[in-house]
């Protein structure tokens, strides 16, 4: 980086439990055990007031994890590749993730990462508690985004979204793409009970949270907590458009 060329400045918001906005200018390197050749930030944390863990990781040449992220009892993950080419493992199977490609681990599964491309491959790493239901079980699950086709959101043609994972009631949380045609918005302001953690593909928008209006683009990464108002809508010339996770098919609990 060198020296600053300007006033120290920065478009990251935090307000911790409720939302934060994470623009990749301000990011420093984490050093996480088992990942060797890779620059790593981790971005939504308990610290943070998410019930997850969000990573973005730049794998470079030799990057990999031989050790295994996940594999405890209690713990699912998720990969999701921005760019490049990984190859993933998970239980014997042996998957190559292109642009757009991830995988899915159950509790009790560990999955291992290795950077196959001719540069940097860049991936988004989540993991979280697995919250059981009796007689269910999720399982290890593995495709292409690029080869799911959007549907309507809300019944509204320039809005559009994909499931990455399946629906049934034995995944307690799936990840979705949402993309918002130039000028597109929600069709509402949302509250509710669910959190999220995105990572911006593309574009460019306003972002309702806790009812401020804030630009958002391209490589930042939001945290949304639970019941926090939230909202978009996409400004410029192409689609706003981010994968995001959220935590479903369970009912809330009593403490």
């Amino acid at each position: 980086m060198g020296y600053p060329k300007d006033l120290l400045s920065s478009r990251s918001i935090i307000k911790h439990g409720l939302y934060a906005l994470i623009a990749p200018e301000g990011l420093v390197n984490n050093v996480v055990p088992g990942f060797e050749n890779c620059i790593i930030s981790i971005l939504g944390s308990p610290k943070l007031g998410a019930s997850f863990v969000d990573y973005i990781i730049t794998m470079q040449d030799g990057g990999k994890n031989a050790e295994g992220f996940g594999g405890q009892a209690d713990v699912e993950t998720f990969v999701y590749v921005i760019e490049g080419k990984v190859k993933a493992k998970a239980d014997e199977q042996e998957f190559e993730l292109k642009d757009s490609g991830y995988l899915y681990c159950p509790p009790g599964t560990t999955m291992y990462l290795e950077n196959i491309a001719e540069g940097d491959s860049r991936v988004f790493l989540y993991k979280q508690k697995y919250r059981p239901l009796e007689g269910k079980k999720p399982w290890v699950y593995s495709s292409h985004s690029n080869d799911i086709e959007y549907r309507d959101y809300d019944d509204m043609h320039n809005v559009h979204i994909k499931d990455l994972l399946p629906t049934d009631i034995d995944f307690d949380m799936n990840f979705h793409i949402l993309s918002f045609d130039p000028a597109a918005c929600h069709p509402f302001i949302e509250t509710h009970v669910q959190e999220h953690g995105a990572y911006l593909l593309s574009g460019e928008g306003m972002y309702n949270l806790d009812n401020e209006w804030i630009p958002v683009k391209k490589g930042d990464y939001i945290f949304m907590g639970p019941y926090v108002q939230q909202a978009g809508y996409a400004v410029g010339r192409e689609p706003l458009t981010y994968v995001y996770s959220k935590d479903c098919n369970r009912d809330a609990e009593l403490k």
